[in-house]
Parts: C-alpha cells; structure tokens; sequence
C-alpha cells in the first residue's frame, strides 16, 4: 500500500508541478542575471512553493470542511483538473494549469525578482500541484503513514525541482525542446489514467450508481 501511495504521489507531483517544463522557464526568463542571483532566487522560490503546498497539505480538511465539499466530490473535481491537465501535456498545449499564460509570461519578463511570481506560483504551486496536494491528502485520510508518504514524495519533487532550477541552463541545453516534450507526454499519459481513476473514484464513493 505504502509503495502504491509514494508512487502515484511521486508521479502526481512530478506531472503537475514539471520540474523540467519549471527549470526550461526559468532559464529563459534570466539570461542575463548572476549565478549567484539566479542560485538565491531559485531557493527562494522552491521555499515559498513548499510554504504554499505543505499548507494545503495539512490545512485541506479544514478548507473543504468549511466549503461543504465531500471527499466523493473533489475526487471527480480533482480527476477532471487532473485530466484536463494530461491532456495539455499529451498535446503539448497550455492553457495556465501547470504552466504561465502569455500575459503573465509578458509580466514576468518585465521583472527582476521572478521567485515569487511568476516561479513559486504559478509554475510551482500551481493550480494542478494544489489541486493534486489536497485530493490525495484527502484521499489518504485517516491513515497518517498514507499521508507522511505522500508528503515526503511532495518534499522529493521539490527537491528535484530546486537541483533542476540550479542547473536549469544545461538541462534546456541538454534536452531541447524535444526532449522536455518526450518526457512531458510520456508523464502526460500516466497522469490520464491516475485522472480517470480519481473520477471513477469518487462516481463509486458518491453512491450515485449503486443499485
């Protein structure tokens, strides 16, 4: 069960948050800055990005308590988000789930500072990263060993996102745009299947179609 719950979360993570979609960005919005400046905002960035979904983490509860919203119900939320997220990364498309519009890329450029915006949000703690922190702490609920996992597997991607944005020049060189593409397709396609089961998830808790 452990295994299962650190692989879907690692997976989970690794897609929504992107950490070499994430590091491809970053060096294209800071061609020109220091190493230095480029090292203390990527920390800065990865710090206020772990802040922001370590609070969802262990606060998720309480949000959806105060809502009103049922574990059944953000389970077909949160596969439909999911899924709609899978399906830019298959297609290589983007429409700001996991990655900046074109107004806030514009924004950004524009910047000196980006740890915060745009790289902590929305490229890190993102809409998809939040949204996947809350339905599988949610789904994990009652089962603290479930749930340490999965934040341990959130702290991991995270700590590969900070060693990918540290070196975030020679990755996009490496890679190229074919190669991050490869790779986002291939975790696209993973991410739809988790996406479905979260829907058909929550279509059996609600009761909905049972006899």
């Amino acid at each position: 069960m452990f295994l299962e719950t650190a692989m879907v979360a690692f997976t989970t993570f690794f897609a929504t948050i992107g950490p070499i979609d994430v590091a491809a960005m970053y060096a294209a919005l800071t061609p020109g800055v220091s190493h230095q400046a480029r090292r203390t905002m990527a920390i800065r960035a990865i710090s206020i990005s772990c802040a922001i979904l370590l609070s969802f983490a262990l606060c998720g509860d309480i949000i959806l308590a105060v809502l009103g919203v049922s574990l059944a119900a953000l389970k077909v939320a949160g596969g439909i988000l999911l899924l709609l997220i899978a399906i830019e990364m298959v297609f290589a498309r983007s429409s700001g789930g996991t990655t900046t519009t074109d107004e806030e890329d514009d924004e950004a450029v524009t910047r000196k500072d980006i740890s915060v915006f745009p790289l902590a949000t929305p490229l890190i703690a993102g809409p998809g990263a939040i949204g996947s922190v809350i339905l599988l702490m949610a789904n994990a609920e009652g089962h603290l060993g479930a749930q340490l996992i999965i934040v341990l597997a959130l702290l991991a991607v995270l700590l590969i996102t900070l060693g990918l944005l540290l070196q975030a020049t020679r990755v996009h060189q490496l890679l190229g745009v074919t190669g991050m593409q490869v790779i986002s397709r291939v975790l696209g396609i993973l991410l739809t299947a988790l996406a479905v089961q979260f829907i058909f998830d929550g279509l059996t808790l609600s009761g909905l179609f049972s006899a």
